[in-house]
């Protein structure tokens, strides 16, 4: 007998996640799914790749299985909200599994597709909806969806929608679903702005926590190279050729870098493809599926896909530039070790850069062993024994070859104190609000 056979689950539920493969709960279901089952509103703070979508999913199909009810038309009983197109699609095809010989039905409308299609499939009212905020908001401006009966309420991955400026979209939403629900607000970090969210959106939750937010999987192991910004293509393609047959995941911070770098790894020979804001949803969900077959070994993303992928055989990830928003580095390293597989992640850091490695390092409360070159002025960090490379890209000679003197890529005020913060932001950086188009 398994702990999902003594949670008090429907017999029909318990039997499809064994068809599913999904035999022992992992800690943050183990934890959320006896609370939810009993209408508690749960707050779950777990890294990703923990098995979030299960800690909610399994609960609300459960309760509505329990409690059969046609919806009415354009109605929603339970709504789940994400940020990205990619997470709930993921979220998507996790509910359908559960779902799968059972009544309930389950939709999806997010933006990148015909909005007609997905008014048609409406009509006649819906038991789950998984939703993106925006196109939400767009077909309730149509009055094509209802939520003056939906009951159930589900965020997951919160925080990113906060980075991605969802909040105010959260607000609209919220204001016309009845009070009377159940909530669940799932989310890998805890910025200071979540607790408005709970205290808006929650009543009384229970809060779970299976691992301190900005902690990185167990199984990821870290390594950062100190390298000039026009040297960081020739070394990711070194570094990608002694794993060829492996899926690697590299991250870039623009969507016109992302594209560029992509067409010249295929140049290089990798098979490579690439997800970004300018891509359509076909071309995005194309790139998806032969990343998860195999037939593409390399793909590069920004950070639209930093969640929603849940791919149990990426080996390595790349951050072929720092994101200059800390918590998104766990997003993106929890990429990789998924499933209790091991994993690597790959970190470059120009000039420029070094004041983000700093937010990162203390948000993790790590120090990133060095894999080659030397920290840039201002760095405290451990350096990991070199492995026979010799002097890494970026290293400074005696102490001095390429430190930075100035410039475009330079960290204004290198050699005193604090002066690597004084950098100005801008470039390719952008801010966070502005990754609501990635």
């Amino acid at each position: 007998m398994s702990d999902f056979d003594m949670m008090d689950l429907p017999p029909k539920l318990v039997a499809r996640l064994n068809e599913m493969g999904i035999k022992d709960p992992t800690p943050i279901q183990k934890q959320a799914i006896p609370h939810a089952l009993n209408g508690r509103d749960v707050m779950g703070l777990a890294q990703t790749g923990t098995g979030k979508t299960a800690a909610f999913g399994v609960p609300l199909v459960a309760q509505m299985l329990e409690n059969p009810k046609k919806p009415s038309p354009r109605s929603v009983r339970a709504l789940v909200l994400a940020p990205t197109r990619e997470l709930a699609q993921q979220i998507m095809q996790n509910l359908k599994g559960f779902c799968e010989n059972t009544p309930l039905k389950a939709q999806m409308v997010v933006g990148g597709q015909s909005i007609n299609p997905q008014i048609k499939r409406l009509e006649r009212g819906v038991d789950m909806l998984v939703a993106t905020p925006g196109r939400l908001l767009d077909l309730m401006d149509r009055r094509a969806v209802r939520l003056d009966e939906t009951t159930f309420l589900v965020l997951d991955e919160a925080d990113q929608m906060l980075d991605m400026g969802f909040i105010h979209d959260l607000r609209k939403i919220s204001a016309v679903i009845p009070k009377e629900r159940q909530t669940m607000l799932f989310s890998a970090t805890m910025p200071k702005l979540m607790s408005e969210i709970a205290n808006s959106y929650l009543n009384s939750p229970i809060r779970i926590e299976v691992s301190p937010p900005g902690k990185a999987a167990d199984k990821v192991t870290q390594e950062v190279h100190f390298i000039a910004k026009a040297e960081k293509t020739s070394l990711l393609i070194e570094l990608l050729s002694k794993h060829k047959g492996e899926r690697a995941l590299v991250f870039g911070r623009t969507k016109h870098g992302s594209e560029k770098l992509m067409k010249t790894l295929v140049k290089a020979g990798f098979d490579a493809a690439s997800i970004h804001g300018n891509k359509s949803q076909g071309q995005r969900d194309r790139a998806i599926a032969g990343f998860k077959s195999g037939a593409i070994t390399v793909l590069v993303a920004t950070d639209v896909a930093a969640r929603g992928l849940d791919i149990p055989d990426v080996k390595h990830v790349y951050n072929y530039d720092l994101p200059n928003v800390p918590d998104q580095y766990v997003h993106r390293i929890g990429r990789t070790a998924r499933a209790g597989k091991d994993g690597s992640a790959v970190a470059f850091c120009a000039p420029d850069e070094m004041v983000d490695l700093i937010a990162i390092q203390k948000v993790m409360k790590i120090r990133i062993p060095v894999a080659s070159g030397r920290p840039w002025e201002g760095a405290e960090i451990e350096e990991k024994p070199k492995q026979g490379r010799g002097r890494g890209r970026g290293e400074r000679p005696g102490g001095g070859g390429n430190r930075p003197r100035g410039g475009a890529g330079a960290a204004q005020g290198a050699g005193k104190p604090g002066g690597v913060r004084k950098r100005r932001r801008g470039g390719s950086g952008g801010k966070p609000g502005n990754q609501k188009a990635a």
